[in-house]
């Protein structure tokens, strides 16, 4: 299960999931274990893939279970972006994300800003902000290059 010689099988099933609207949380949660083990073979594309058919399974834990599996250093990146959760006194505003991107960054932190963007969208989700997540989703439309039925799976 967690020889990296599948690997690039498990890839191409995540890639297969994307494009037929399926779900197999059993096998993306084995890349995620995989990414862990060998750090080396780790891919954005499809760790990004994975977050976004796991955010269609919400309210269930998916999107929380690959999420911890992530290693920060993705997540964050040197001197990288940070969440920043509701410490103005039980308003509803959305949470702020700040993201230090510019076009002149390093090409890790340009590679791994997808996983950054698909975790601030899962934060609106998970905090009910939905407004908000269509409207960040819509101005990043990029990141449903290849997901087949994705908005539609979010609305379930």
């Amino acid at each position: 299960r967690y020889n990296p010689e599948n690997l690039a099988t498990l890839e191409r099933y995540v890639e297969t999931q994307a494009k037929e609207n399926a779900y197999d949380l059993e096998a993306n949660l084995a890349v995620l274990k995989l990414y862990q083990f060998n750090p080396a073979f780790f891919q954005t594309g499809v760790t990004a893939q994975i977050l976004l058919k796991a955010l269609t399974n919400l309210p269930h834990t998916d999107f929380t279970l690959c999420k911890c599996m992530i290693d920060q250093a993705h997540v964050l990146g040197p001197g990288g972006g940070r969440f920043l959760g509701f410490s103005r006194g039980g308003t509803s505003a959305p949470p702020f994300f700040f993201p230090k991107f510019s076009l002149d960054l390093p090409k890790m932190q340009q590679e791994e800003r997808p996983i950054r963007q698909i975790l601030y969208l899962g934060e609106l989700l998970e905090t009910c902000h939905f407004q908000s997540f269509w409207q960040a989703l819509d101005e990043n439309m990029e990141l449903l290059e290849g997901i087949t039925g994705f908005e539609d799976s979010v609305r379930k």
